[in-house]
């Protein structure tokens, strides 16, 4: 329990004190946040309805997708984990303790955004702030395990980047965060239902701000919770110890079966 305890809070300062990780926790997300404030709510008025949820998640996002697997796979690359599997840390606590530094940074910023968007730059608060906040925290593991699990499969850090915004530019563009998802072409509806952000931005208006939703608000919150166990659990069956081991436990191509509760949505909706 001490060395979980002393990892925790390695990790966990790790994040302010690295640049790359403080650029990604908060620098980021609340740069992002400001200019979306001060520019987006004069070009269009009713982005506050929906700046609350969208800019906390948006922060969430960053944190865990851009900013979680890059570490993993330079601590892999420099033989870090060889070390750890001598003295016999298991797999889960190498990818489970970065997660949730990541993921305590992300709320951070993520509550940071709720509190001060209303006050700051009008943003509409949720009716329900208890279920904002519940939705946000089972988001940021669905986020967070995503993110581990691109980490683990990626071959270099290189393919962090192609597999991070494969998840980022979409979730952006029609994940509900700048678009509401019934705002959008019938088309790319079931293709939205397969991000974490589209399904918690579903689960928030319906849960928090209790308006209607094309998604049941609370499949879409199982989806996220079962997301995120998917995700963890293929992280850890497909972690390696070193990039010099040619021989995996399973195919990265495995790591799909975490969008299942996800497209179980689209289906039972």
């Amino acid at each position: 329990m001490n060395a979980f305890a002393f990892h925790f809070g390695f990790e966990f300062k790790t994040g302010l004190r690295n640049p790359n990780l403080l650029l990604l926790n908060y620098l980021f997300p609340l740069g992002f946040y400001a200019a979306m404030g001060v520019v987006m709510t004069r070009i269009n008025p009713g982005f506050t309805e929906v700046m609350v949820p969208s800019m906390a998640l948006f922060a969430i996002l960053a944190s865990t997708v851009l900013g979680l697997p890059a570490p993993l796979v330079e601590d892999r690359e420099a033989g870090v984990y060889r070390s750890f599997k001598i003295n016999g840390v298991p797999a889960l606590s190498i990818l489970i303790i970065p997660a949730l530094t990541t993921i305590f940074h992300a709320l951070i910023a993520a509550t940071l955004v709720a509190v001060s968007a209303p006050f700051l730059f009008g943003g509409v608060p949720p009716e329900s702030w208890t279920a904002l906040f519940g939705v946000l925290v089972v988001t940021a593991f669905a986020c967070g395990g995503i993110g581990a699990l691109i980490g683990v499969v990626s071959a270099n850090s290189r393919a962090t980047i192609l597999w991070s915004q494969l998840i980022f530019l979409p979730s952006m563009l029609i994940g509900g965060l700048m678009v509401p998802l019934s705002e959008l072409p019938p088309a790319f509806v079931p293709i939205a239902g397969l991000l974490p952000t589209a399904q918690a931005m579903q689960a928030i208006q319906g849960l928090a701000y209790h308006q209607p939703t094309i998604i049941p608000p609370l499949l879409s919150l199982a989806a996220l919770a079962g997301g995120a166990l998917l995700s963890f659990a293929l992280a850890t069956y497909l972690f390696n110890w070193d990039t010099r081991n040619a021989s995996r436990r399973g195919h990265p191509a495995l790591a799909l079966l975490a969008w299942i509760p996800y497209a179980l949505t689209i289906l039972l909706a």
